[in-house]
């Protein structure tokens, strides 16, 4: 199948998480892989969702490469689209569809790579490997399970088809959501005296983490400082009855050198803090828990990517980070921290679940060409 209409046929197959639904997407790069002569596995995670794994094996004198992108996409969201999310339009150059950007044009990209590649007869010294995962948008369950399964083993570099615009990204901000509960006690509404207004006190600690509340960090040159965002708020049953309870879901992003673990403990401190001086009581739940990434500059693997791009499109490329996270947090850490990671794809980080995503088709096969040639140079 040629590589355009692949990608398209891989936006029109709805893999969005939750569920997940990701088989039909492995199915189909499964079937173009086998085309090629390429191994391939399907790895079962539930009804309708999987890992695939690919492998190009070599000779086993070179360390292996993986490239990694998952087929999961986050919903197309409640504003209006121009174009049909799952409908794979072309239009100026650009293919529209949820997960054009993010990220089915980084994972097709690396399949077809994978077989120009097979197709060569090159010989590689070490194996290629292709790990398309399931649940990334979520909880990172595919990349988890490949951990477990021991598919890291013998491998030394790592590259991630997530939206890059064509630049090298080698470091990525982590995770941690976290999810803030205060207890209250309900009552009428019209004697609020008698009860515990859980909001009040939600409103009280939201305060405290604005103007009471600092990181221990480092700036990071590529990342900048950590960031917070208030992104979901619940509480209270009717409008005539105090609330006994109230959520906050809260999304921080770290950089490197900050410990996820001392984080909860100092907001748990302030908690503590809150609660001498008044009657709530709070709760504190960890909902995603994914450190940063950082590749340092002078590895070779990020030698070889910077060098690769520029001889392929002639033109200056100097390594950064970006704000999201990637399956590398799990990745990264079930190498023992000894895999280098390199960022690079053909979609745009600023359209990653916006309304009329897109990928611009020339950038799209660019990657391929970057992929196969990043392959060939680390495994020959």
């Amino acid at each position: 199948m040629e590589a355009v209409e692949l990608l398209k046929e891989t936006i029109r197959m709805k893999s969005v998480n939750p569920p997940g639904d990701e088989e039909p997407v492995a199915r189909l790069l499964q079937s173009v892989l086998q085309k090629s002569g390429i191994e391939t596995e399907i790895r079962k995670l539930a009804p309708n969702r999987c890992n695939l794994v690919a492998r190009i094996r070599g000779t086993g004198s070179k360390s292996n490469l993986i490239f990694s992108g998952h087929m999961d996409t986050v919903p197309p969201g409640d504003i209006a689209w121009e174009f049909d999310p799952y409908g794979a339009v072309e239009k100026d150059g650009r293919i529209y569809g949820r997960g054009a950007s993010d990220m089915k044009s980084g994972l097709t990209a690396m399949a077809v790579a994978m077989t120009e590649i097979a197709r060569s007869g090159v010989a590689l010294q070490g194996d290629l490997i292709l790990a398309a995962t399931a649940g990334e948008e979520v909880d990172c369950c595919g990349a988890r399970a490949l951990v477990e399964e021991g598919l890291l083993q013998g491998a030394a570099a790592l590259v991630i088809g997530e939206p890059s615009n064509g630049r090298i990204f080698i470091a990525h901000k982590g995770a941690l959501w976290l999810e803030i509960t205060a207890y209250g006690r309900t009552a009428h509404g019209s004697m609020p005296e008698q009860g515990v207004n859980a909001i009040e006190h939600m409103n009280r600690f939201i305060n405290a983490l604005r103007n009471q509340f600092r990181f221990r960090y480092e700036a990071d040159e590529m990342l900048g400082e950590p960031s917070v965002n208030l992104s979901v708020i619940s509480g209270g049953v009717k409008t005539n009855v105090v609330p006994d309870t109230c959520r906050l879901q809260i999304d921080i992003r770290t950089v490197p050198g900050q410990n996820h673990r001392e984080i909860v403990e100092d907001i748990r401190r302030l908690l503590t803090e809150m609660k001498e001086q008044a009657p709530a009581r709070f709760e504190v739940a960890v909902l995603n828990d994914k450190p940063p990434v950082r590749t340092p500059v002078d590895h070779p693997a990020v030698r070889l990517a910077l060098a690769t791009a520029e001889e392929l499109f002639q033109q200056t490329f100097a390594p950064a980070g970006v704000r999201y996270f990637t399956d590398a947090s799990v990745f990264v850490p079930g190498s023992g921290g000894s895999l280098a990671v390199i960022i690079y794809g053909p979609g745009d980080e600023k359209l990653a679940h916006q309304p009329d995503e897109y990928v611009e088709i020339q950038k799209y096969q660019d990657s391929i060409r970057f992929y196969k040639e990043l392959a060939l140079r680390f495994l020959t």
